[in-house]
């Protein structure tokens, strides 16, 4: 339930070669769960100016929003300044950024009010990629976030009998976690039943799942 985050290659100048980047960018990894980054970023931290991959300042920014508003908001606009650094090692005008977004490259923007995380898709959040799921970065990071989350803290369910008062204390864990993060504003809705529902019952976990050992 890692997020991947990637720079460009160092040798990436101009727009039009990071489209052709994209369009040749190929790894063996899961597109859903990274996003890409560019152009490259300059700090000088110690008196030495310099360029570097944007990703690690990324990552910074991504724990600030989670902290401040939550794993659910875009890790990107006005909000997401790039703290420390100085500048991008390429400007570019709204025209040149539209021609990277429908790509899934993610750009780092400067304007009057600081340098910021100009985009928030997956790799695998390009135009017509067919992956509607997960096409954005913050919708991609809550989910991981919520499986994550209930993975540790159901683990009491292990060694449980697997029948109706289990599936209770289910409900109640799951329901509890999940009213709490719809308090913070986590969820589209105006209840709780338009904005997320909890079910462990026996429809959802029949005799022959029983017999396995597993709860859905």
């Amino acid at each position: 339930r890692a997020f991947l985050l990637v720079g460009a290659a160092t040798d990436v100048e101009t727009v039009n070669e990071a489209v052709q980047a994209v369009t040749d960018f190929c790894l063996a990894l899961v597109k859903h769960h990274s996003a890409l980054y560019w152009p490259r970023v300059e700090i000088n931290p110690d008196g030495f100016r310099r360029f570097i991959d944007p990703s690690g300042t990324v990552a910074g920014v991504m724990s600030r929003i989670d902290a401040n508003r939550g794993v659910w908001k875009a890790p990107a606009g006005l909000e997401a300044d790039l703290r420390g650094v100085l500048g991008a090692r390429v400007r570019m005008s709204d025209p040149e950024n539209g021609l990277l977004n429908p790509q899934a490259l993610n750009a780092v923007r400067v304007f009057p009010s600081g340098i910021v995380s100009w985009g928030a898709r997956t790799m695998d959040g390009f135009d017509n990629s067919g992956n509607d799921d997960y096409k954005f970065v913050p919708v991609r990071r809550f989910t991981s976030f919520i499986e994550e989350s209930l993975f540790r803290g159901l683990k009491f369910a292990v060694f449980e009998p697997n029948d109706a008062p289990l599936w209770s204390q289910l409900r109640l864990a799951v329901g509890a976690f999940m009213n709490n993060l719809f308090r913070q504003g986590a969820f589209a809705g105006r209840t709780t039943r338009e904005a997320y529902f909890v079910k462990v019952d026996a429809e959802t976990t029949t005799q022959n799942d029983i017999n396995l050992g597993i709860v859905n």
